[in-house]
């Protein structure tokens, strides 16, 4: 018989925001045991969402769905304790950046099916997206099951496991790199004399507006660009600017920066 309950190791901020979206999925409460080695921690996720906690081999023993949302340097030796109490029917989801699927299956059982998984922190409000890799024992029922399990923090994606790292670099850093656009954005505004509140709503919801017409139009984006660009304007003259400065440059050195870096981590783990 299947196990049907997830167990969450790990509840910091991405461990929060899946618990949070399998909850308000439709999962009950009763069917999610959440391992927290921090105590502090773990009684405040246990309070606001009323799961159970326990010990981690308590965990591997019951799970269905083990997700685990640790540190990528922690996760050998997590995987290492979970290993003995894993049951055969149980899938391992692994949300820690740089960590293949063949590193996951060396801490444990032969056979055993696990996903990666690269999700990214507008989980937090229901918007995320999270990229996922079979492992080799990793079937559609084990994909399928990874899938509702982060379905509730938003579009769930499927890829080859070569392309984690970039995924990880496009879309998990992603979001910090919109960050700094609006930061940038924002005080260019207040240097321009408008207030900062101000600044910052025009700023966001430009942001907003924006991604929806991407979303929406299917346009590409260089031609949802130029249309904003008339000859001579306003438009043509800051966008000289940012291609003089080399902001095409600095966002591909970027990502291959964040590449470089999930490489390193996979040697931590």
């Amino acid at each position: 018989m299947v196990h049907m309950t997830t167990v969450l190791v790990g509840a910091g901020v991405m461990g929060e925001s899946i618990l949070a979206g399998v909850l308000d999925s439709g999962s009950a409460a009763s069917e999610v045991l959440v391992v927290e080695r921090r105590a502090d921690r773990a009684a405040e996720v246990a309070a606001r969402f009323g799961v159970r906690l326990v010990d981690l081999p308590t965990g591997a023993a019951r799970a269905g769905m083990l997700l685990l949302a640790v540190k990528p340097a922690d996760v050998a030796g997590t995987l290492d304790q979970i290993a003995p109490q894993l049951g055969s029917d149980a899938v391992l989801v692994c949300v820690a950046a740089g960590v293949s699927t063949a590193q996951l299956e060396r801490h444990l059982p032969a056979g055993a099916p696990v996903v990666r998984a690269m999700p990214n922190t507008p989980a937090l409000v229901r918007a995320g997206v999270t990229a996922i890799a079979p492992g080799t024992h990793a079937g559609a029922e084990h994909l399928e099951r990874a899938e509702r399990l982060l379905a509730g923090v938003g579009t769930v994606v499927r890829v080859a496991e070569e392309q984690m790292d970039a995924v990880t670099a496009v879309s998990g850093s992603g979001p910090a790199y919109v960050f700094l656009v609006v930061e940038a954005l924002v005080e260019a505004g207040v240097r321009a004399g408008l207030p900062r509140p101000l600044a910052s709503e025009l700023v966001v919801q430009t942001l907003r507006g924006s991604a929806l017409m991407l979303g929406e139009t299917a346009e590409h984006p260089a031609v949802l660009r130029e249309r904003v660009t008339s000859p001579g304007g306003t438009t043509a003259a800051a966008l000289h600017e940012l291609e003089r400065a080399g902001v095409r440059a600095a966002f591909g050195e970027a990502v291959q920066a964040a590449l470089r870096r999930a490489g390193q981590l996979a040697d931590l783990a």
